[in-house]
């Protein structure tokens, strides 16, 4: 494994054409590759527009095994390029039983390893909880040939401990498939807010866990079922240092781009903020507790 490694990630739009959809992330993740990319993130649930706006149980036709088309698909692409492939798939696990699951696909095209998203969104616009069964998996970061990655899902952007646990079982770098937006009917500074919120908490969980983020988001407007109402996918897909830094960060529309990252950098780094040294974890006990009265 090199110290540093380039990685490669695609900020998209997605129609309801899935041939159309399928040739975009193909071409892109050629593209990337040519451009040097050796690791290649792709955003949550690519397939296809953002289906969790309403509830529908025809929905669920939309999802697919792990292995399946789309590991087969992304393995021999990844086998082609010679690059490591980060998926976010809606995988269907038994009849009746779904996740919404992240594949790493290896450079020899085989599966690496997978995560299954733990939290679970339930809000207007983000009905995640008719669709996914909360992931069993754990969080354990995935080794491959780039370096060991911990691969985590949206939601779980916004909690320290997910972050945390990755980085104590040794990930190089965070990972965050994503599928975030705007609400349209919030005010502009309310707009403002939120997404400053989603950059700062991520930046977060790189500058306290001494490691890299790489954090890929949808763009464009998606109407949910039947309704001019919908979402606006925000974008600002970013990656930071081991400091926080930024290192990429794209605008609101489509975009893709190669940045290297330092690997090593996270040795320096937490020797001059050692906050692993100095973790009270004998103290910690009480965040297990739901809540503390």
């Amino acid at each position: 494994m090199n110290s540093k490694i380039k990685v490669g990630i695609a900020q998209l739009k997605i129609s309801n054409d899935k041939t159309e959809v399928e040739n975009k992330l193909i071409n892109k993740v050629k593209e990337l590759a040519k451009e040097g990319a050796e690791l290649i993130v792709l955003q949550e649930l690519h397939n296809t527009p953002y289906f969790c706006q309403t509830e529908d149980v025809n929905k669920f036709d939309l999802a697919e095994t792990i292995p399946g088309r789309s590991t087969q698909i992304y393995g021999d692409l990844a086998k082609d390029l010679e690059v490591v492939i980060v998926l976010s798939l809606f995988e269907k696990r038994a009849k009746g039983l779904y996740h919404n699951t992240a594949v790493v696909i290896e450079k020899d095209g085989t599966i690496a390893g997978k995560y299954r998203k733990m939290h679970i969104p339930d809000d207007p616009g983000f009905y995640e909880k008719f669709y996914f069964t909360e992931g069993d998996l754990g969080f354990n970061p995935i080794k491959t040939s780039v370096g060991t990655l911990g691969v985590l899902i949206c939601w779980d952007q916004w909690y320290p401990e997910a972050a945390r646990i990755m980085a104590l079982k040794g990930a190089d770098l965070l990972i965050y498939p994503t599928a975030i937006g705007w609400d349209l009917n919030d005010t502009k500074e309310e707009l403002i807010r939120q997404l400053d919120s989603w950059i700062t908490i991520q930046k977060s969980h790189s500058v306290a866990n001494g490691i890299p983020v790489v954090s890929v988001n949808r763009v464009g407007f998606e109407k949910a079922d039947n309704s001019e109402e919908g979402i606006s996918f925000w974008g600002n897909s970013f990656i930071t240092g081991s400091q926080g830094e930024l290192l990429q960060h794209f605008g609101e529309s489509e975009e893709k781009g190669v940045v290297e990252v330092d690997l090593e950098k996270t040795e320096h780094t937490r020797r001059i903020w050692p906050f692993f040294r100095d973790r009270r974890f004998e103290d910690y006990s009480e965040i297990l507790n739901r809540y503390l009265d």
